[in-house]
């Protein structure tokens, strides 16, 4: 991909800006593109534009914007491997996993399209002779999808494919670390007839164009996925307008392995959820609690399997199973993250160091044993191939500690007790729970998490209704 220069898609054009973002490779610090850093009147026009065709693209049957969708999803799947190169060189993500990025994305659109028919109200009882009571859902307006950076395609249409089923337009602002694989998505909208000002695309930094996003009153959903102190500033933002909002804010997720539990299953699941994306996924296993009766047995297993991870430059070598971080900060938070635990006591078992990878921002796959529950790499986000382990006594102390954290998104269990995996179902205070398995939802599941994991959830029919409010009308006869 030689280097080129987006523009903002607002109103079905393209419109460019005197002030651009650079965008750099993160495996070798290579510029890829510029792109707009929008000003404020850009995202003015944008919302604008959004509000003005919301009224009528509400109007069209369900079934009718559902076609949109279909077409969408059509594009995307005649251009995966392409998108998909694009993903591994911009964000870093290996090629097998921007290929399934990509392919979910398309069937992400497709089932949302599936929910035309299935828009529901309801009829309900009146305490009055004569009366009905109908509880409609409407679509709220617009919608502004402002999107993370490590999974930058799929968050395009988990955020717009909901909001325009239901009724709503919407403005969509890429991270600045990932904006072209968004800009190539927006070329492939405008190659379908969607009607203008129904899908619109900004990009800017967030203090910038997310800024004015998330403080304009023609905004009716802010729908976000980041990090928490991001998601707190846009919470004062949207205050003024009490605008409705919808947060995904990172996660540290506990894997309990349990004394009879299956530990090559448990290695090969933990290890999966821990190097995708080279850690960077909020809902992937960030701590581990291993009961004590298997734990050097469990420790010495992943510690080998993490080792064996093969890592480097996605775009040059595409039998990886990792890539790079997404930038110096990154790497620097990792690193530091790492060293602060080693001391406070935390042994190395394996990695532990910035790899020697040339350019670019690589860390070995890491492995921590000897942590405890006030150490920092136990407490908050990594973000990167790290995994920390504790030792505990039992379930109970397991579930203790799982709970005891700022987070609440995803959290897993390998156990062959049934009993064990009913009793943490109901104990373990979090949005998901996965058993025998690595961390990774369903489209047709709700991801949402407790506490500072965020505001409402993603996916399926309540994640659609995320993006309704409702209209109750009471009618005497």
């Amino acid at each position: 991909m030689s280097e080129i220069t987006y523009q903002n898609y607002i109103d079905n054009t393209f419109v460019g800006s005197d002030s651009l973002i650079e965008v750099y490779n993160p495996a070798d610090a290579a510029l890829l593109a510029r792109v707009p850093d929008a000003s404020g009147e850009q995202v003015g026009r944008a919302i604008a534009a959004a509000r003005k065709a919301q009224r009528g693209w509400a109007a069209k049957p369900a079934i009718e914007r559902a076609g949109y969708l279909r077409q969408i999803a059509r594009k995307v799947r005649d251009n995966a491997e392409r998108l998909a190169r694009i993903i591994t060189r911009e964000q870093g993500k290996v090629p097998a996993l921007a290929l399934v990025e990509v392919n979910f994305t398309a069937d992400y659109l497709d089932y949302m399209a599936e929910w035309a028919r299935r828009l529901e109200g309801e009829v309900l009882t009146s305490d009055r002779v004569n009366e009905h009571i109908f509880l409609l859902r409407k679509p709220l307006g617009v919608v502004a999808g402002i999107l993370p950076w490590n999974f930058p395609f799929f968050l395009i249409a988990r955020k717009m494919a909901p909001a325009l089923i239901t009724g709503n337009t919407i403005v969509i602002k890429p991270s600045e670390e990932t904006p072209i694989n968004c800009f190539e998505f927006a070329k492939l909208v405008a190659e379908t007839d969607l009607p203008p000002g129904v899908f619109n695309v900004v990009s800017g930094t967030g203090a910038g164009a997310g800024s004015v996003l998330t403080s304009h009153a023609g905004i009716d959903l802010i729908s976000f996925t980041g990090s928490v102190g991001t998601g707190s500033r846009i919470m004062a933002a949207a205050a003024p307008n009490i605008t409705k909002l919808n947060l995904e804010l990172g996660g540290k997720a506990p894997a309990i392995v349990l004394a009879d539990a299956d530990l090559e299953l448990a290695v090969t699941a933990i290890t999966a959820s821990r190097v995708i994306n080279t850690g960077q996924v909020c809902n992937c296993a960030e701590r581990v609690y291993v009961e004590r009766k298997v734990a050097d047995q469990f420790i010495d297993k992943i510690a080998s399997a993490m080792a064996a991870t093969r890592y480097g430059d996605p775009s040059v070598d595409n039998d990886l199973d990792m890539g790079p971080l997404i930038n110096q900060a990154g790497l620097d938070k990792v690193a530091q993250m790492v060293k602060t635990a080693i001391g406070h006591g935390a042994q190395v078992i394996t990695g532990g160091s910035v790899a020697d990878k040339g350019k670019g921002f690589h860390y070995q796959p890491t492995v921590l044993a000897g942590c405890s529950a006030d150490m920092e790499i136990m407490r908050k986000e990594i973000f990167g191939p790290v995994l920390p382990i504790q030792i505990v006594e039992d379930l109970d102390e397991a579930i203790a500690l799982a709970n005891d954290s700022d987070y609440g998104l995803t959290s897993s269990i390998y156990t062959r007790s049934l009993g064990a995996a009913l009793k943490a179902s109901r104990e373990i205070d979090f949005g998901e729970t996965y058993v025998n398995r690595e961390n990774f939802e369903a489209m047709q599941g709700f991801h949402a998490g407790t506490r500072k994991s965020g505001i409402g959830g993603a996916d399926g029919k309540h994640g659609l209704y995320e993006f309704t409010h409702t209209h109750v009308v009471y009618m005497q006869a």
